[in-house]
């Protein structure tokens, strides 16, 4: 059974937007912080986006500074991905994970795929 499982992948054009969601158990959800990581094909797994258990406190990487959002609802369970101004280096496979701040990678989703393209 997963306990962590993304969605909202797809295909959008350069400028585009699209908003992931990441559903995760009750247990997991309310005692960890929560992130995005993404992997494009031939290149390692990079930190996008972390958020802290509260909300109170997030941390992007630089390529995605102004333009993607982290947000969590801690009635639902689910932390939001808001990406905004897509660009084709976007294109990747995006992980959600959860754990401790601030490396949430405990736990993994399957992953969801953003591409990026005209």
């Amino acid at each position: 059974q997963a306990q962590v499982v993304e969605s909202g992948g797809g295909l959008v054009q350069p400028g585009g937007s699209l908003r992931l969601s990441c559903a995760a158990s009750a247990i997991i959800f309310s005692t960890s912080a929560m992130g995005w990581y993404r992997q494009a094909p031939g290149k390692q797994r990079e930190l996008v986006a972390i958020i802290t258990r509260g909300g109170g406190s997030t941390k992007y990487a630089d390529c995605v500074k102004g333009r993607f959002t982290i947000s969590r609802d801690n009635a639902k369970n689910v932390v939001y991905l808001q990406m905004n101004s897509l660009k084709p280096e976007d294109t990747a496979v995006y992980y959600c994970g959860a754990g401790v701040w601030p490396e949430p990678t405990s736990h993994w989703g399957q992953g969801s795929q953003v591409t990026v393209s005209s």
